[in-house]
């Protein structure tokens, strides 16, 4: 949390993008059951007023968190997969930004509203719905590179369970060193698409990720 944010004259109601960003923060470390109004209130030095000069009431706020989880995890899914690409591999090296990249699909988010679908129907509903978008987009992808449907659907469905099951095994988001994730990065697109990447590919892909390195 930005502590010049917080730190305004008594008068100041906060804005929108606060609260959204207080209720993240606190999904992310407590679950849903921590993104309560007053706790929010006292976190970011405002009135239950202020929050009401924003929001209509809590589910307002959670409907919010997750507008913001379907725009940036979903939405950009959906991007990656019609970014431009001459071959299958390097659309799907385009795919794999989302793994390495937070600000494209936030992992630690999509691990939050997983969990909190399990207690929200109406939730699991939105999520079982975006996990078919998301699927259908990548399946599309294998479609116009010429794989047979049996193939691109077994295929899209591979690529993304495997994402969902990282996420599942690193709830704190991953804390693997960049480079190994990297190196195996080609490996997977050649699994995924049965076609090896090329090194110009490599090259690319690896621009895109470069690794810090000591001074």
């Amino acid at each position: 949390m930005n502590t010049d944010l917080i730190s305004k004259t008594s008068g100041w109601r906060g804005s929108r993008d606060i609260w959204v960003q207080a209720a993240y923060e606190a999904l992310l470390n407590g679950g849903i059951d921590a993104v309560k109004v007053m706790p929010l209130a006292d976190r970011l030095g405002l009135s239950r007023t202020s929050f009401y000069g924003h929001f209509s009431n809590r589910q307002d706020l959670l409907d919010a968190l997750i507008t913001l989880w379907q725009t940036k995890n979903t939405g950009n899914l959906v991007q990656r997969t019609e970014a431009y690409a001459e071959t299958i591999t390097e659309a799907m090296l385009n795919i794999f930004d989302l793994w390495l990249m937070p600000e494209l699909f936030d992992s630690r988010l999509e691990f939050a509203v997983r969990n909190w679908a399990h207690t929200d129907p109406q939730l699991a509903k939105l999520l079982n719905e975006a996990d078919q978008v998301r699927v259908d987009a990548l399946e599309a992808l294998f479609l116009r590179f010429g794989d047979a449907p049996q193939y691109a659907n077994v295929r899209a469905n591979t690529v993304y369970q495997t994402q969902i099951g990282y996420i599942s095994m690193k709830e704190d988001g991953p804390s693997e060193p960049l480079e190994p994730r990297l190196a195996r990065m080609p490996h997977y697109a050649e699994i995924f698409t049965g076609k090896p990447v090329s090194d110009a590919e490599i090259a690319r892909f690896r621009a895109r990720h470069p690794i810090a390195r000591p001074v």
